[in-house]
């Protein structure tokens, strides 16, 4: 009866009112006087999927094509098109990368074997606060393979995703849209660019978005607004300006347990999650909930000294109020007993996590020739103060701790404290880095790409349990970075990598560091990578990428009791990467990706199954495929089809609970009403598959949505 309601309002939106064709032509760096005066007019054109050229990977605009690394591109076009609304979203078309639940409160991603809470930038600047990212100010998501500490320092040892937002482009651009789903969901968003005088334009994205899931009593309300400034300061210089304000309030949903009714799983069967419970909230909905106060100011400067020398330097304050509580499944689905029932056992905390950001970076970069050989030189300083407040309380339960299977959701009373083993400290991390990389262009067929980064990092904590107790760490990072280019003919490009980063022991969110680990040398990520790059017709992008990717010093028991952990545990990832994005004509998009990936963990870490010679790196699947296409019949109407696929995974490194591999397909209908207005539907697995689309351990897995219908109607003026 679901899907025949869908279908019909699928038919119903074809006649009257379907989809989007359009998506504004913007980036320009200056505007004529009649520019000013009257908006321009896009209707009926395409901006094509992914990017040319970006500075995210060098901090150099180039090619992508001479970039000797791994890239996805999901661009504002793509976004708009697939109805996008989160980084979970995207990670399912793009090549190597699988999201996580995030414990529902947070953007939470594994590339190329390797899991991340903090690798996200915006413009280049880190971004690495827990929480759920929006894109109604986006312009692109890039999405970067391998280690990449020589852009953008500690971490990244799986890849990093960055968000590039939206500018003033000078040129006037108004927009906005309506849209809502299938269970009840309300978006609206808008993006207002105007110009205030020659070479000086404002700015102004929003947005406001209230929803429910098919997931009974979880619900989302968040809204934020982006003003920026940009101005032209003479012909040579520009400067941006931008705040951001940013709040997002949900319901906590830790998914569904594993089935352990018929036997408890081994690694060499495991068991499953349960089934029959998609719809079903495990715990108390009522007091699990996430909310996020992001306050993001960016600045920028750029000035061009003459032809080939340019300064730049980009400056972030961030300001992150985070506060979330959950009462969810902490163990699987036990069999009855004679005394108990078919139940879940729950647990309970809360967390608070507070932090200000300030980062600048400056680069000077510098276009040259010498003896015939062309270059391009960049050097750069980066320096970064990061304070944050952790407070963690456990939850006791007044009564029992367990829920019937046959009445999980319940309303229970809950008492929180702050125990020996939660988290109450004040840390302090404060970054000072130097870099340079030159890009040699030794012919036009051969190009060099060598850099180093040196990064001093120290954390100072403050533990307040007890008497409380202050240590520190102090890190001092080389990471080097070293590509070979080589264009046998102009729309081919064949090239080596090899890239090293580092993670200090305090972990992503420096929490990790404690007076027994203090000691520990940081974890360390080297990549070998080699790749091709091909344009079989112009506009159209093919890429394809074989790596190995070697994680060591992480942590694993030592082997005298009582004694702290040591560094012998050692990660290996490797794989084959293939895309395919941009534009096969001016009328038709695509984006597709696969694959093929094998991570395992070769030498024991803490959290490895000790009955196994290796693990599983949980949350990679073997195999995986996306695709989704875009198609204009005329340019009224157009066409898009897509599809996920996925082999089965583990939801954690203990390898005893899987995720069945699946696949998903979803279609899309665009209508351009009249030159102004435009519609679309998006219907998400279209033949109502039943999957499990992430997992944040063995008891807290996602179950994926049924059928779901997306509408939007874009008004333009």
């Amino acid at each position: 009866m679901y899907r025949a309601s869908v279908a019909a309002l699928l038919v119903s939106t074809v006649f009257a009112a379907p989809a989007l064709a359009a998506e504004v032509a913007a980036e320009a760096s200056s505007v004529e006087a009649a520019d000013l005066q009257e908006p321009i007019v896009v209707i009926g054109q395409r901006e094509e999927y992914g990017v040319k050229s970006t500075s995210t990977a060098t901090k150099t605009d180039t090619d992508i094509k001479d970039i000797p690394q791994t890239l996805t591109v999901i661009s504002e076009a793509q976004i708009e098109d697939q109805q996008l609304r989160s980084i979970a979203d995207v990670m399912y078309f793009v090549p190597g990368a699988s999201t996580g639940t995030g414990e529902a409160n947070r953007d939470q991603v594994t590339l190329r074997g390797n899991n991340t809470t903090a690798d996200f930038f915006v413009n280049g600047l880190r971004d690495d606060v827990q929480y759920f990212r929006d894109f109604y100010n986006v312009d692109r998501v890039e999405v970067l393979k391998g280690p990449n500490a020589m852009i953008f320092g500690r971490g990244g040892g799986g890849g990093i995703v960055n968000r590039v937002t939206k500018q003033s482009t000078l040129h006037v651009h108004r927009e906005v849209v309506a849209a809502g789903d299938s269970y009840g969901g309300v978006r609206l968003t808008a993006d207002i660019d105007q110009p205030l005088g020659e070479g000086i334009g404002l700015r102004v994205n929003g947005m406001y978005e209230n929803g429910d899931s098919f997931r009974h009593h979880v619900d989302l309300e968040r809204y934020g607004i982006n003003p920026t400034i940009g101005f032209m300061v003479g012909p040579n210089t520009r400067i941006d300006l931008s705040y951001e304000y940013l709040h997002d309030r949900r319901t906590t949903d830790r998914g569904v347990p594993s089935d352990v009714r018929g036997g408890v799983g081994t690694v060499d069967n495991p068991v499953e999650p349960i089934e029959g419970f998609d719809n079903t909230f495990f715990g108390d909905p009522d007091d699990s909930y996430s909310k996020a106060d992001v306050h993001l100011v960016n600045f920028a400067i750029e000035h061009q000294f003459s032809e080939g020398l340019k300064l730049r330097n980009r400056t972030l304050y961030g300001h992150y109020d985070k506060f979330y509580q959950n009462i969810y499944p902490a163990g699987a689905a036990l069999p009855a007993t004679l005394l108990l029932p078919e139940r879940v056992t729950l647990g309970a905390y809360n967390s608070r996590n507070d932090r200000e950001n300030f980062i600048t970076q400056t680069d000077l970069i510098w276009d040259s020739e010498f003896g015939g050989i062309d270059q391009t030189l960049l050097v750069g300083f980066e320096f970064a103060k990061q304070d944050s407040r952790n407070l963690r309380k456990s939850g006791s339960f007044a009564g029992q701790n367990w829920v019937p299977l046959t009445d999980p959701t319940v309303d229970v009373d809950v008492t929180y404290a702050n125990l020996a083993s939660d988290a109450n400290n004040k840390t302090e991390a404060t970054v000072a880095a130097v870099y340079i990389q030159d890009q040699i262009r030794i012919s036009p067929m051969f190009e060099i790409v060598a850099g180093l980064r040196f990064d001093s990092f120290k954390l100072d904590v403050d533990d307040f349990h007890g008497a409380g107790t202050e240590f520190s760490r102090k890190d001092e990072l080389w990471s080097p970075r070293l590509g070979l280019v080589f264009k046998p003919v102009e729309k081919l490009s064949l090239y080596a990598s090899y890239s090293r980063s580092y993670l200090p022991q305090s972990g992503d969110q420096f929490s990790s560091l404690t007076v027994t680990t203090e000691s520990l040398k940081p974890e360390k990520f080297v990549n070998f990578e080699l790749g091709a790059k091909w344009e079989p017709i112009e506009g159209l992008l093919a890429t394809a990428a074989v790596y190995q990717l070697d994680r060591s010093n992480t942590r694993a028991p030592n082997p005298v009791a009582g004694q702290p952990d040591i560094l012998t545990g050692e990660q290996r990832s490797k794989g084959i990467e293939l895309g395919l994005e941009r534009s096969i004509s001016d009328n038709w998009q695509i984006s597709a990706g696969y694959a093929w990936q094998k991570a395992e963990v070769r030498e024991r870490t803490t959290a490895c199954n000790p009955d196994v010679a290796t693990c599983n790196v949980p949350l990679v699947p073997r195999h995986s495929f996306s695709l989704w296409t875009r198609y204009d019949v005329s340019q009224q109407f157009g066409f898009g089809v897509g599809a996920v696929a996925r082999s089965k995974s583990f939801a954690s490194i203990g390898n005893t609970v899987k995720l069945p591999g699946y696949a998903r397909f979803d279609a899309a209908l665009y209508y351009s009403i009249t030159d102004e207005i435009e519609a679309q539907l998006n219907v998400e697995n279209l033949f109502g598959a039943d999957y499990f689309a992430a997992a944040h351990n063995d008891n807290n897995i996602a179950p994926g949505a049924p059928t779901t219908a997306r509408f939007a109607v874009r008004f333009g003026f």
